[in-house]
């Protein structure tokens, strides 16, 4: 009697292990399920061009077939244009496409004579229904961060341009050129700048610099500039016209100082002489406002 009860307890504890193995195998699987990509779903034609507005310049597209075609619309980063490159063509097809801000979308395509939509305007997408078939991808020259929270950083700092910094700028010729602002966050400098112009006449912009130089501009033949490359910046300031003002966000890596030197901004007027500088200290790099617990809904 005590050999059969033996026998069926293990014949129980065998089942039980069974199905737990089991039941975490699916588990498993569908938290794999959870994390899917939904493409979108679009048609295209052989006669007619379909066009895609991403909400950020293109930098890489990926077609799944020979049987379509696509290429950035001139001059404008934004859009893409595709269309079939057979006529009637059977199989599904696909293709991706990764913009700047950092995100990757998937897209199903199918043929059609005559789709029923030839423009996309994805900027119209509620964020709640994007991440449907947008993900975030991490790009090289931002080390490993993510471009879209940086994108999100930029955007809050230039809606809610609070005025954290009040000693460094610089005023010429009727304009300011201030530093309203100086974050870090995760190994990345965040520099709000305020250009005004109180003048009577627009104030083109050709380029703004960072470069690390000497502080004793009589050594600068011994030591050289050092030209700092933005990763990113939100809003490029092309015109100030009279009496308004502009803002823009500029993203660097993280960075400090040696002794002797500064950070010099530069703002140079195009076609014009009405440059202006400013220049921040070692002390003014690690006194920067660390970003935490900001609020990055978009408007």
């Amino acid at each position: 009697m005590k050999n059969i009860l033996s026998k069926w307890m293990s014949f129980f504890l065998l089942t039980f292990i069974f199905h737990s193995v089991n039941a975490q195998n699916k588990e498993g699987l569908m938290s794999l399920n959870q994390g899917r990509l939904e493409p979108f779903k679009m048609e295209v034609t052989y006669n007619k061009t379909t066009h895609l507005l991403f909400p950020s310049s293109i930098k890489y597209v990926d077609l799944g077939s020979e049987n379509l075609i696509a290429n950035k619309a001139d001059d404008i980063a934004n859009v893409l244009r595709v269309k079939a490159s057979t006529r009637d063509f059977e199989e599904e097809t696909n293709f991706s496409v990764v913009t700047e801000d950092g995100k990757f979308y998937s897209f199903d395509v199918f043929y059609s004579s005559y789709p029923d939509t030839l423009n996309y305007d994805l900027l119209k997408l509620q964020r709640n229904n994007e991440k449907d078939f947008a993900s975030d991808v991490l790009f090289e020259d931002m080390n490993g961060s993510s471009s879209s929270l940086s994108n999100l950083i930029m955007q809050s700092l230039y809606e809610n341009p609070k005025r954290t910094v009040k000693h460094i700028g610089n005023k010429s010729f009727g304009i300011y050129f201030l530093l309203r602002g100086l974050y870090v966050h995760e190994g990345k400098y965040y520099f709000i700048l305020h250009l005004k112009n109180y003048g009577n006449i627009p104030y083109p912009v050709d380029f703004i610099s960072f470069k690390i130089v000497d502080e004793k501009k009589m050594k600068r033949t011994v030591v050289q500039d050092r030209i700092l490359s933005p990763l990113r910046n939100y809003s490029a300031i092309s015109k100030v016209d009279e009496h308004t003002e502009a803002f823009d966000v500029f993203v660097l890596d993280q960075f400090t100082l040696m002794d002797g030197q500064i950070l010099e901004i530069e703002i140079l007027e195009k076609n014009g002489g009405r440059h202006l500088k400013m220049h921040l200290t070692n002390e003014d790099l690690t006194g920067a406002f660390v970003l935490k617990d900001m609020n990055l809904k978009l408007k």
